[in-house]
């Protein structure tokens, strides 16, 4: 990150904790509208850089540096947007959301950190559940950005249609057309203690290998659906039906090592499940539960994306 320039002598750097107690914000928004907790710590990265690469007169001329952050933030995540769609025609498999773990918020740290930064967190809610993720996925990047913003995070269309660059009527249709999208796929949500008990019972029937007792805890038309990058052994194509699914998975349970062990862990703020070898996290299962059935299965492999868990 770019060193801030001293303040002038006998003037005080007042502005500097403003500036830094945004980072969690923009933290927040970027891994919301990106799907990726890497590539959204990126963005802000870039965000801080932008803004230390002014002079010292070119950001005391901003009024609001908080909305000046968030902007910046959204235009470089929508570009990214923009693009993602076509890096992901290269990548190997099914693409899934970085899957965030722990109860309510999770503190991020690289390989040899010392220390964690309060700033550094993602709030867990229903807003980052996995099945929202994956369904923020289907919406066009300006849908995704209006929606965030207007829906998530409060933005009013005025504001929204300032950093989108669009009008506040374009954007009010965006954040329609996502809503519209949502409603579709909503269903009556599942009480947090019923999925747990939910998972619990399918790792209790996935260790015994019972496949009746997981034929009866997913849905006739559950899909399974697993991301490596091409860098883990997993499925590539999705598992679609609840029987295929079992087999599926009590043929996991045989192939798996002995010291594999499965942990029952929050993902994304909902109950799921962890795979870890020689106490590595190795696979990270979330889950979307109906009534008291499962309805989708996402298995995440890929190791770059399963970082935060294994250095938080």
């Amino acid at each position: 990150m770019t060193t801030r320039p001293e303040p002038e002598p006998g003037r005080p750097d007042q502005g500097l904790d403003a500036i830094m107690s945004e980072r969690r914000q923009l933290l927040n928004l970027a891994y919301r509208l990106l799907g990726s907790l890497a590539e959204a710590e990126d963005v802000v990265q870039e965000t801080y850089t932008r803004w230390y690469a002014q002079s010292r007169q070119q950001q005391d001329a901003i009024t609001s540096p908080g909305a000046w952050l968030t902007t910046v933030t959204s235009r470089i995540c929508l570009s990214l947007l923009g693009s993602a769609r076509a890096r992901r025609e290269t990548y190997v498999g099914e693409w899934i959301p970085e899957p965030l773990p722990e109860r309510t918020e999770w503190i991020t740290g690289r390989p040899g950190d010392s220390t964690i930064d309060p700033a550094d967190r993602v709030t867990l809610d229903e807003s980052v559940n996995m099945a929202f993720l994956v369904l923020l996925e289907s919406m066009t990047p300006a849908e995704r950005v209006a929606f965030i913003l207007h829906d998530v995070f409060r933005y009013s269309f005025a504001e929204v249609g300032e950093i989108a660059g669009r009008t506040p009527a374009a954007c009010r249709q965006l954040a329609s057309s996502a809503r519209r999208r949502i409603r579709a796929a909503q269903v009556p949500a599942t009480p947090t203690s019923q999925q747990a008990g939910i998972i619990r019972a399918f790792k209790t029937a996935w260790a015994a290998k019972d496949i009746d007792a997981l034929i009866g805890l997913l849905d006739p038309d559950a899909t399974a659906i697993a991301d490596s990058g091409g860098l883990a052994i997993a499925f590539l194509d999705p598992i679609e039906g609840g029987e295929p699914i079992a087999h599926a998975w009590v043929e996991i349970a045989n192939r798996a090592p002995r010291n594999m062990t499965f942990l029952e862990r929050t993902v994304n703020g909902q109950p799921g499940l962890v795979a870890q070898l020689d106490g590595v996290t190795v696979t990270v299962f979330a889950f979307d539960v109906v009534g008291d059935r499962i309805r989708h299965i996402w298995v995440v492999r890929n190791p770059e994306k399963l970082r935060p868990w294994t250095t938080a």
